[in-house]
């Protein structure tokens, strides 16, 4: 429907006004259309970018309105997909022409021909994101909502706009975008597109794994990201995008002894390092270790950064219990240990295994939090005093190939080795001097001598 009903607050940034004559100036008529427009209706924060759609050439339009403009910014313009955008200000203006599409089964990218304004918001995924604003001068503001988007927004429902079997079936993104809205926004699926999804669920494994990584990395931004893996769990697409997750799903008993359902908890090594032991029962030895090489493979296929970021996701696996044994009759060489191995990602670490806490008993709950708090501030305590986070021996591996006139050799190994241990255990303060007199003691018991 056309809601006669101004809504011209909502595109009162000057930009529309120069959008408007440009829009004039060509005899087309143009739109905003898909986020910017939902946004306003849910009062967040309108976006920075802006979806344009012209019943005309998109490009054309971007063109003449960077003209008007008194910066005129620079249009880039991609003729294979028919869009152009420009940034001004703190803006970005993205420009499409109407468009009708149809799908090959084999392919997400469709076969494109011009269209209506109805063409284009029939192509759209949800009936939320197919929302327009007009900006024709005769018009402008008009909202037009043929599929009683605005209706679905006042009762938090995700729809799509015709079929959602196909709509699915076309693009399967969509299946995944559906369930990122429902995270973000705190909204329900309608139970006829959720049936859809599960019924297509397949059709993911023609979407790309970077942008299924997409969608997941905004599924976890979330505030509960929880959510949007339950539904990813209840529409059968998280075994084909996260069978590592998956495969922790379930209780297994044996002899009257059964173990927690992992799925709801975390530690993707306890699926293939579960066996039971008849005398202590279920066991998981050595989860942390098979976890964090499973990191490699999980991040290569979903072709996320094999660099640091990577090498601190199995730092986070690897550790994940390490704090956890700290209790109130520690040692201080216990704790230096879990500050000299987690490095600069201690804090981290220590949030992670808070965020595990996964007793659904209060007093338990907060007794585990209280340990923790605890351990913080002995973690505390023991970097103020001995300066242990990212050290190194204070005795550089060159002072003693010159100190002993040593060419590189497993010696010099031992001896870093043994002062690094030294300071760990509180034999000695992390300090030079200290150091040093325990360098010189230890070599001569390796029949080293100074020259």
């Amino acid at each position: 429907m056309t809601e006669k009903v101004n809504h011209t607050k909502a595109i009162a940034h000057p930009i529309f006004k120069t959008l408007a004559e440009a829009t004039e100036q060509l005899r087309l008529e143009s739109y905003v259309i898909g986020g910017f427009v939902r946004d306003y209706f849910l009062n967040r924060n309108s976006k920075k970018d802006i979806d344009v759609v012209a019943v005309g050439s998109g490009i054309e339009l971007a063109k003449k309105t960077s003209q008007l403009l008194p910066e005129k910014p620079k249009v880039s313009i991609f003729k294979n997909f028919g869009t152009a955008m420009f940034k001004t200000e703190d803006l970005e203006i993205e420009f499409v022409g109407a468009r009708k599409e149809s799908y090959d089964r084999g392919s997400r990218k469709p076969a494109v021909e011009d269209g209506t304004l109805e063409d284009d918001q029939n192509r759209r995924d949800f009936t939320i994101n197919a929302l327009a604003l007009s900006i024709n001068e005769c018009t402008f503001g008009e909202l037009i909502d043929p599929f009683n988007g605005l209706e679905d927004l006042k009762n938090k429902i995700i729809r799509t706009p015709l079929d959602p079997d196909i709509t699915y079936s076309d693009d399967p993104l969509r299946m995944l975008r559906a369930i990122r809205f429902a995270s973000q926004l705190d909204f329900t699926i309608e139970k006829k597109s959720l049936d859809a999804i599960t019924r297509n669920n397949k059709r993911i494994k023609i979407i790309s794994n970077e942008r299924i990584t997409d969608e997941l990395h905004k599924i976890l931004l979330c505030k509960k990201p929880s959510f949007g893996f339950g539904l990813l769990h209840k529409t059968g697409l998280l075994p084909l995008i996260l069978p590592e997750l998956t495969a922790l799903e379930g209780i297994d008993e044996i002899e009257g002894q059964r173990h927690k359902d992992n799925f709801w908890l975390h530690d993707i090594g306890k699926a293939p390092t579960k066996k039971f032991d008849k005398k202590i029962g279920w066991t998981f030895h050595g989860h942390e270790f098979v976890g964090s090489k499973m990191v490699f493979k999980l991040f290569k296929r979903l072709r996320l950064p094999l660099n640091d970021k990577m090498k601190f996701v199995q730092k986070m696996v690897f550790m994940s219990s390490r704090p956890i044994a700290i209790s109130d009759d520690v040692t201080d060489s216990a704790v230096r240990r879990l500050v000299f191995d987690a490095g600069e990602y201690i804090d981290d670490l220590m949030t992670l295994c808070e965020a595990d806490i996964t007793t659904k008993n209060p007093k338990k709950f907060k007794q585990y939090l209280n340990n923790f708090k605890k351990v913080r501030q002995r973690i505390i305590e023991v970097e103020e005093r001995d300066q242990i986070r990212n050290f190194q021996p204070p005795v550089s591996g060159e002072e003693i190939m010159e100190t002993f006139n040593l060419k590189p050799s497993r010696e010099i190994g031992i001896l870093k080795d043994a002062i690094k241990e030294a300071i760990l255990e509180g034999e000695i303060p992390n300090e030079y001097e200290a150091a040093k007199v325990f360098m010189f003691d230890k070599a001569k018991k390796m029949g080293l001598e100074k020259i």
